[in-house]
């Protein structure tokens, strides 16, 4: 373990390669946050010498390249929700892309992150998008609450990413819906000319839906979408600081796709990089003075095959035998349970697992046993071990794998079991769907992604210690000295004047 030390003596280096003519940001009218999806640390850094757009101004400014999604949960819904938010899982409630309520009233006990259960006609497949599931407020709602005059737009790629961005009341929140961009089915009101204007040009793309995701043309269909909106809206030009939230998802479709270090995601990066350059040039000539913040959802890592290649020899897909399925049956089977109906309720081999009410009383600890015996598991908590844990506190990058479980264990939502995969062991079986590399471990390279500020007049610094993505919030609340009581979210301000002019 590294010693506090150590890190002291790295924290005050940090702060002397500032020149004293480093100037804090002037309070912004606009705050913009982008989250890119699946935009790793490793990725950043990799890239980093290659970036001539938006990416190159970021890189020039306030630089934390070990930025932490610290919880063991590294999906898209989770982390997105800890950005604006300043809460990790166990707070917010988001604790994965999807989880299981057995006592939920339909007969699909599976819950979608971003849908409204409660809904009519609702279900985990085909969903009410809505952001009734975060329990906690985005920096959208303290904004408007602190001033109605607040205007919050959030604008995505994925609805579940544009929702936990957004929050509760954001004016106007869209993403991709399969063939265009749409918004929540309670606001019936016709789309702004942006919307349909992009929509219209885009179409003769959609017929092949997964073919545009993995495309340039992605990301650059949901930046001109925020940016008309910032341009018709006239963000940072009213009363009250406004807040536009931008989701790029198509990094994370290359990765799956593609993994993370071919080709594919090489020129995925050279996009991205310009789609983030024409956000900047938009910001510039809108006027209004701003801040913006840069992240990422968690990371990801390339598939198994050419880890294998690359000299990672126990980079490997996950035994079949581990797919929930296949494990609940293999389990019924020796158990004389009715073979047809599982025991185990899970999303995936690794994460939540549930197990049915009415099975043994013993089940759960037959099957963590098990799973324990398998090479491919390193753990599996119970739910009574991550509630007994106080939540985590220190450097991140420190932290057990319970504490990170127990970062994303929300007690009314989470499984009775954790189950967690050895490094580099990839949850997918084969690629066959098309999926061939994905994320979600509680290892680094899932859980480390840069975090980056920029403002007109930056004079750049990078600071190498680990620091969270739920630092985020509190710190863009302390450039516009909005109060976020410390009890409420689990973040801390970062300091991005190194000079004697604290920006918190």
């Amino acid at each position: 373990m590294k010693s506090r030390i150590a890190r002291a003596a790295l924290a005050l280096a940090a702060l002397l390669v500032g020149s004293p003519g480093i100037a804090a940001p002037p309070k912004p009218k606009l705050i913009v946050a982008i989250a890119v999806d699946q935009f790793s640390a490793d990725l950043f850094a990799e890239h980093r010498a290659n970036f001539t757009g938006g990416l190159k101004r970021l890189a020039d400014g306030v630089i934390f390249p070990s930025g932490y999604q610290s919880h063991a949960a590294t999906e898209t819904c989770p982390g997105h929700a800890t950005i604006l938010t300043g809460a990790r899982p166990a707070r917010s409630g988001i604790i994965a892309n999807s989880w299981y309520d057995l006592g939920l009233d339909r007969a699909d006990k599976k819950v979608y992150c971003a849908e409204d259960p409660g809904a009519p006609g609702s279900s985990s497949e085909h969903y009410v998008v809505s952001p009734r599931l975060l329990k906690v407020p985005t920096l959208g709602d303290r904004l408007k609450a602190a001033d109605p005059r607040s205007r919050v737009v959030s604008v995505a790629g994925k609805d579940r990413a544009a929702v936990m961005l957004g929050g509760h009341a954001a004016d106007q929140i869209w993403y991709w819906g399969g063939k265009g961009f749409v918004t929540l089915s309670d606001r019936p009101a016709p789309p702004p000319a942006i919307v349909r204007q992009v929509n219209a040009l885009i179409a003769p793309r959609t017929s092949d839906p997964k073919a545009f995701r993995v495309s340039p043309e992605f990301d650059a269909a949901t930046a001109d979408v925020a940016i008309g909106l910032l341009r018709t809206m006239k963000l940072g030009h009213g009363a009250a600081t406004d807040l536009l939230a931008i989701g790029l998802s198509a990094t994370d479709y290359v990765g799956h796709r593609f993994g993370t270090e071919g080709p594919e995601m090489k020129a995925q990066i050279a996009a991205l990089d310009q789609a983030i350059g024409r956000i900047f040039a938009a910001l510039d000539a809108n006027g209004a003075p701003y801040v913006i913040a840069l992240t990422a959802d968690h990371g990801g890592h390339d598939t198994p095959e050419r880890n294998q290649l690359r000299g990672i020899p126990e980079a490997a897909r996950v035994d079949p035998a581990l797919l929930p399925e296949n494990f609940g049956a293999a389990l019924a089977a020796d158990l004389k349970f009715d073979p047809a109906r599982s025991p185990i309720y899970a999303d995936g081999p690794f994460g939540d697992w549930y197990f049915a009410r009415t099975s043994a009383a013993n089940l759960r600890d037959i099957a963590r046993n098990r799973l324990l015996a398998h090479p491919q598991v390193v753990a599996a908590f119970t739910a009574e071990e991550l509630r007994a844990l106080p939540q985590p506190s220190g450097p991140p990058d420190e932290w057990t794998l319970a504490e990170r479980a127990r970062a994303s264990f929300d007690p009314s939502r989470s499984g009775d079991l954790i189950v967690l995969l050895k490094p580099r062991i990839t949850p997918i079986s084969d690629g066959a769907k098309g999926t061939v590399a994905t994320h979600g471990s509680p290892w680094d390279y899932d859980r480390r992604v840069p975090i980056l500020f920029w403002w007109p007049g930056v004079s750049g610094f990078e600071q190498p210690l680990s620091v969270e993505t739920v630092d985020i919030l509190p710190t863009l609340a302390g450039l516009i000295r909005l109060t976020v009581p410390k009890g409420e979210i689990d973040g801390r301000c970062l300091d991005l004047d190194p000079s004697e002019n604290s920006t918190c």
